[in-house]
């Protein structure tokens, strides 16, 4: 690692830790004018208790904006920062106010909470604005060169195009020019972009980017994603790696069903009065269905009965199977609410209650979308080795309108690196995309499924 990159670590590493000292300044500020002195004396604690209680707050606030990518100011946009700050503030202050409110024994006035999260907002939203000036002006984007094999970059680049603040992509190159060609190429730029090559002329480019300390970015093949799963043997002196595609363990399986179970119990119980708030919406709209029920694929290519609520007129399928479109016509009026808030989904819960779904996996595709998909992409059903989920790895990393074999990289990453924190995470994630619109884009027109014309 360069000096530079270093100075960059310890700039964000020294936002962090000033933000979160912010934060337990504040709360101690709040916990000790506001909330000590109601406490009785029976509840009262010496000066260890009190630093105790600051110090299990900040622990849950550090847990929360962690998760959510608060810290990664100079990684993610200047509004998911902030997104992510708010939506940790708040997650840590409801769960400070019921610390609060266990100390005392007794419920606790929920204002000074209230002040705490004004305050949070203030003074961490200028802290977030000075250090992404100072960040972008020590460190400007880098200049990138991408190199591609048969299939056309552009789509990348203009992925790569829409973070102008991080990236700048100044050359593109043809694998196929011959490696000197490409080397003397690679040394004028600070970054590469491998994009789509094959593996045998990929390797030699990446071993010589890693010997020339160059920044390498890489579009992985399916057989890099299933590497990242493979158990390491070491047994003898040559080192070996184990795929297994096994899907999940025995004990795995478990332990993600009875989190099912628990979690769509409480979420029935919490949503009821959005769930019917939401029926009544659409019903009162054109008097029709509340629910939408469609034949989805789950694990092993299972066919399930999929619930949601109705978001679109009844008539919106006449013409054939197909996803949403940008500005679809077909959707109503209530419907577009609920599908920019992810909220027509909410009735899955009873799906994952009875074992259809996870709350964790896949997306469920249509059985006719996804042989369609197959035929194109015959790995397409690696990804049903696990249940359809109602979030998952590609749904919050991804959006509805990703590429079939985008989706299927992503939801293979998450097969691959299954674990029980994997799926807590993305769940809290999913929180975050459901402000972020443009995960709930639909396809151009012209177009029936995600794949590109």
């Amino acid at each position: 690692m360069s000096r530079r990159e270093q100075y960059k670590h310890l700039l964000n590493l020294a936002a962090d830790y000033l933000m979160l000292a912010c934060e337990a300044f504040l709360f101690a500020c709040i916990w000790y004018q506001l909330y000590y002195p109601m406490l009785s004396k029976a509840h009262r604690f010496w000066n260890r208790g009190n630093w105790a209680m600051i110090g299990m707050y900040v622990l849950i606030m550090y847990f929360f904006t962690r998760t959510f990518g608060g810290y990664r100011i100079g990684y993610l946009r200047m509004t998911d920062v902030c997104l992510s700050q708010i939506l940790a503030i708040l997650c840590a202050n409801v769960i400070g106010y019921f610390q609060v409110c266990l100390i005392a024994n007794d419920y606790m006035p929920v204002t000074p909470m209230l002040i705490l999260t004004g305050l949070d907002l203030l003074v961490i939203f200028p802290c977030i604005y000075l250090v992404r000036t100072i960040y972008v002006r020590l460190y400007p984007p880098r200049k990138m060169i991408v190199i591609y094999g048969k299939h056309s970059p552009d789509e990348l680049i203009n992925k790569i195009n829409s973070r102008k603040d991080k990236y700048n992509v100044c050359a593109t190159a043809s694998v196929y020019m011959g490696y000197k060609a490409l080397y003397q190429k690679i040394l004028e730029y600070e970054a590469v972009v491998l994009c789509d090559l094959p593996t045998k002329m990929r390797n030699p480019i990446l071993k010589f980017c890693f010997d020339q300390g160059k920044r390498t970015y890489i579009t992985p093949k399916i057989s890099d994603i299933i590497l990242t799963g493979t158990e390491r043997i070491h047994l003898f002196d040559s080192p070996l790696m184990l795929s297994r595609n096994r899907g999940l363990t025995i004990e795995q399986r478990f332990v993600k069903r009875a989190m099912d179970i628990v979690f769509s119990l409480i979420a029935i119980v919490i949503s009821s009065p959005v769930l019917l708030l939401i029926a009544a919406g659409i019903k009162f709209y054109d008097k029709g269905p509340v629910f939408y029920t469609q034949e989805r694929l789950t694990r092993d290519g299972e066919i399930f009965r999929i619930i949601k609520f109705r978001s679109m007129y009844t008539d919106s399928e006449k013409g054939g199977a197909q996803l949403a479109r940008k500005d679809d016509d077909r959707i109503t009026p209530v419907g577009r609410i609920i599908r920019r808030t992810h909220l027509d989904e909410l009735p899955q819960i009873f799906n994952i209650l009875k074992g259809d779904m996870s709350f964790v996996g896949p997306r469920p595709e249509r059985e006719i979308i996804a042989n369609e998909y197959e035929r194109l992409i015959p790995e397409f059903s690696f990804r049903l080795k696990v249940k359809a989920g109602l979030t998952g790895y590609a749904q919050v990393y991804g959006k509805y309108n990703t590429t079939p074999y985008d989706k299927l990289k992503l939801d293979l990453t998450y097969i691959e690196t299954y674990s029980v924190w994997l799926d807590l995470k993305l769940m809290l994630m999913t929180f975050k995309i459901i402000f972020q619109k443009e995960n709930t884009e639909g396809i151009d027109k012209g177009q029936v499924t995600a794949v590109k014309k």
